[in-house]
């Protein structure tokens, strides 16, 4: 493996078993991901995106193939990795703070340092005035963001990102994948995002990984590279380029056929 590599994943399949018989999810899947990459994934529906995310994870063992974190082979969850599902999962009985502190507390790393870092993050990200509010009080928007400040408070080396804005309407997915991905990169974070949004794949990634359909496989991986001023993903949607990408992923997803 490439001293660079964060994360390598090693022809991965994943077969469940039911009474109806079995469901090949993956087949042969295989990819690399340097440090600090943004990779954004699309596929089919049912083609296994959600499946990888949790081998990557550590909560489905793979029936064959192996993935490896920092030359570490995954066996088990890991700390290493942060995971942030489609709803934002925030308790509303808890306040912001200790909706934040959650993970921390999972882990037994709650500590005057801990608390201090996780206090910062919640002033660099503007929910500092919030942090004794409860979830029911906050925007979609604010909400997404203080889940992503309890996933940045355990330290991840990976975030894990489920369809996690699907929940919002579109004009506030537009502004949290906005706000989201600029935190992302200012924490220096790499990212591997699961959406069925062509446009905000491209907007936000580096790369964009397109699956077969079921059993999922990499169909194809297209380096996004954009002319534009800003790198946003509202700046990055405005570039020439970002038709042909929508244009060139949409016809290898099939979803017409």
């Amino acid at each position: 493996m490439l001293p660079s590599s964060l994360v390598k994943i090693q022809n991965i399949a994943m077969i469940f078993h039911s009474a109806e018989g079995e469901t090949v999810a993956l087949k042969d899947f295989s990819l690399e991901i340097q440090h600090g990459e943004f990779i954004s994934m699309v596929g089919p529906s049912g083609c296994g995106k959600s499946t990888l995310l949790n081998i990557l994870a550590g909560l489905l063992k793979p029936t064959s193939g192996s993935v490896f974190i920092k030359n570490q082979k995954v066996n088990a969850p890991t700390f290493q990795v942060g995971y942030m599902p489609q709803s934002d999962q925030l308790f509303e009985w808890r306040t912001i703070w200790q909706n934040v502190l959650l993970g921390l507390e999972v882990q037994k790393k709650v500590n005057a340092k801990t608390e201090e870092a996780a206090a910062r993050l919640l002033k660099r990200y503007g929910l500092v005035d919030f942090k004794n509010a409860y979830p029911s009080q906050l925007s979609g928007g604010m909400r997404q963001r203080a889940a992503l400040i309890r996933t940045l408070a355990i330290s991840p080396e990976i975030l894990l990102l489920d369809e996690a804005f699907s929940a919002l309407d579109y004009q506030t997915r537009l502004v949290v994948a906005d706000e989201v991905k600029q935190i992302i990169v200012s924490e220096n974070k790499t990212a591997i995002l699961v959406t069925h949004d062509i446009s905000e794949a491209i907007s936000m990634a580096d790369r964009v990984v397109v699956f077969s359909r079921r059993p999922g496989s990499v169909k194809n991986i297209h380096t996004i590279t954009l002319s534009c001023q800003g790198n946003t993903p509202l700046k990055r949607r405005e570039a020439v380029e970002f038709k042909d990408y929508f244009q060139k992923i949409w016809k290898e997803l099939d979803i017409h056929v």
